[in-house]
C-alpha cells in the first residue's frame, strides 16, 4: 500500500489540490482448523504468502475509497470481515497521522518539475512571424526550451513540456516575436542606444523606441548621458505610435502604482 501512500503525498507535494490525503493499509489473515481466524494489520510478503487472505483497503479519515481482496481459503465469515475492516481503519488512521507529519496540504504552487501544458493565443497575422522561414523560428524556440508546440490556424498555441520552466521559456519567447507596442503599455526595457535627443530602448527583440530627453525626467535636463546608460534596464510607457510606425517612449509618466505591478 506504500503505493497509495506515496502517490497521495506526491500529487500534494506537486501541488494538485486533491480533496484529502489518501492512505492504505494491507490486512491479512491466518487460519486453523477449530481455531478463531487470525487477522493481520499491514502484512508483508511473506505473511501474503503463507497466508489465507490479502485485503487492501484505502480511504480517508471519514471513509473508504477502494477495496481489493485476494482469498485462499474458501471464504470469510461477517465477523472475521467486520474485524478486518475496523483493524484496518485503525491502522489506516495510524498511517494518515504519519504521513500528515510530512505534508498535511497540497502545496500551494505546482511543482516546477510537473509537466506542463499552457495555452495561449496569437494574433493570426503573426502565426508566420512565430513558425518562420521554413519552420526556422519555431525550432528555434523548440530547441531553447525543450517544449512542444503546436499553433492552430485561430492563433491558438498549445506548448506541452516536461516541466515549467521549458514552458516559461517558449511562452516567453513568443510573446517577444509578437510583440506590439500599444499606446498606455507599460514595459521594462533595456537602454540600445543614445543620441543627443534621446535614448532607444528596447521593448522586445528587434523592437525598440525612443525616450525623448524631455520625457527623461520631470525637470529639464541638458544631457542624456548622467542619466541614462547603454545597458540600464528602465520601465517606460508607450505615448503614442507615429504614422511611421515609430514609437515614443516616456520615463517621467510612469506612475509608482505601475512600476510596482510591472515588478
Amino acid at each position: 500500500m506504500a503505493s497509495t501512500c506515496g502517490s497521495s503525498m506526491a500529487l500534494m507535494n506537486a501541488g494538485v489540490p486533491v480533496k484529502c490525503m489518501i492512505g492504505g493499509v494491507a490486512m491479512g489473515m491466518i487460519t486453523e482448523e477449530g481455531k478463531e481466524p487470525v487477522v493481520l494489520t499491514d502484512i508483508q510478503g511473506i505473511e501474503d504468502f503463507l497466508g489465507d487472505m490479502d485485503f487492501k483497503v484505502t480511504g480517508n479519515d471519514t471513509g473508504i475509497t477502494a477495496l481489493q481482496m485476494d482469498m485462499k481459503a474458501k471464504g470469510i465469515a461477517n465477523d472475521t470481515l467486520r474485524r478486518a475492516l475496523a483493524q484496518a481503519k485503525e491502522g489506516r488512521l495510524h498511517i494518515l497521522g504519519k504521513m500528515r507529519e510530512v505534508i498535511s496540504a497540497p502545496a500551494d504552487h505546482l511543482s516546477p518539475y510537473a509537466p506542463s501544458i499552457t495555452t495561449m493565443t496569437i494574433p493570426t497575422e503573426d502565426i508566420g512571424t512565430v513558425i518562420g522561414p521554413g519552420g526556422k523560428q519555431i525550432r528555434a524556440i523548440i530547441d531553447a526550451s525543450g517544449a512542444e508546440i503546436d499553433i492552430q490556424d485561430n492563433g491558438v498555441v498549445t506548448i506541452t513540456s516536461n516541466d515549467q520552466e521549458g514552458a516559461e521559456i517558449a511562452k516567453r519567447m513568443i510573446k517577444e516575436l509578437t510583440f506590439k507596442a500599444e499606446p498606455g503599455m507599460v514595459v521594462k526595457g533595456k537602454v540600445v542606444r543614445i543620441i543627443p535627443i534621446g535614448a532607444f530602448v528596447e521593448l522586445a527583440p528587434g523592437k525598440d523606441g525612443m525616450v525623448h530627453i524631455s520625457q527623461v525626467c520631470n525637470e529639464r535636463i541638458e544631457s542624456i548621458e548622467p542619466h541614462l546608460h547603454i545597458g540600464d534596464e528602465v520601465i517606460v510607457k508607450v505615448i503614442k505610435i507615429d504614422d511611421k510606425g515609430r514609437v515614443n517612449l516616456t520615463i517621467k509618466g510612469v506612475s509608482e502604482e505601475e512600476k510596482a505591478q510591472l515588478n
